[in-house]
């Protein structure tokens, strides 16, 4: 594992990571416990790949941390997800202090309980200084429902003269997205052996290249992470150019 770290090319570094955390409720049931005890195991991998993505300094690390789909879950599930977001935030402040680490959030956010919303702007406002990467956690996230109020925002501003309808253009749509201050998307990794984007962050993975992983998220660690970026920096990026063009 150590030898892929070493062969990772650091001036071709993706500038945004985004992933899909999935498979902690089959980690659980694999070992014969309870959903909840998947989701627990789970924050150690969060502080695993927070950590190699800032040691490797990566700008932008996005993780899908709850969608606007998972509110249909059981209530004793969704409970359980909601004070472990509060007590993972209080034990890893440290972490992110240690490594420089911003954290942000994108989605619905006003929707979780207040606990975890006061817990949230807490460790936000403590981490705000911090010059290395940009953690964001993705909570009650869904890029429909993203999509929808970016259009509903233009369309308002529109019908105030506030905006003409010429000057629509991809980086208007971009300015009224959750992810404003972000690049796109250059790297989408999912655990879990599941192929599919689950409604995350459609429009900033227009080009993103995709990495699936049968691990499942409890036991992704940091050798998986670089595993990832190496596969990446081994791909031809071409932007719809051709090859003779990129090279």
């Amino acid at each position: 594992m150590k030898d892929i770290l070493a062969q990772i090319d650091q001036k071709k570094l993706p500038k945004h990571i985004a992933v899909i955390m999935d498979g902690n409720g089959r980690w659980a049931k694999k070992q014969g416990l309870l959903r909840a005890a998947g989701h627990k195991r789970g924050t150690r991998a969060v502080r695993e790949t927070v950590e190699a993505a800032a040691e490797l300094k990566i700008s932008h690390l996005t993780l899908y941390a709850f969608s606007t789909e998972n509110w249909n879950r059981p209530k004793a599930e969704v409970d359980t997800l909601m004070k472990l977001l509060v007590s993972s935030l209080k034990k890893e402040i440290a972490t992110l202090q240690d490594n420089d680490v911003s954290l942000g959030t994108i989605g619905a956010i006003n929707s979780l309980p207040e606990k975890a919303q006061r817990e949230l702007n807490e460790v936000i406002s403590k981490t705000k200084n911090n010059k290395g990467l940009k953690l964001t956690l993705a909570l009650s996230y869904g890029s429909r429902e993203e999509l929808v109020k970016t259009v509903q925002e233009i369309s308002n501003k529109v019908k105030n003269n506030l905006l003409s309808p010429t000057e629509i253009d991809e980086d208007c749509i971009n300015k009224h997205l959750y992810t404003a201050t972000m690049p796109d998307v250059d790297l989408l990794i999912r655990t879990s052996g599941e192929q599919r984007v689950s409604n995350f962050l459609l429009w900033q993975i227009a080009y993103a290249e995709f990495y699936f992983t049968e691990i499942l998220w409890p036991d992704f660690r940091k050798e998986h992470l670089h595993e990832a970026i190496y596969n990446y920096q081994k791909r031809e990026r071409r932007f719809g150019k051709t090859s003779e063009q990129i090279n």
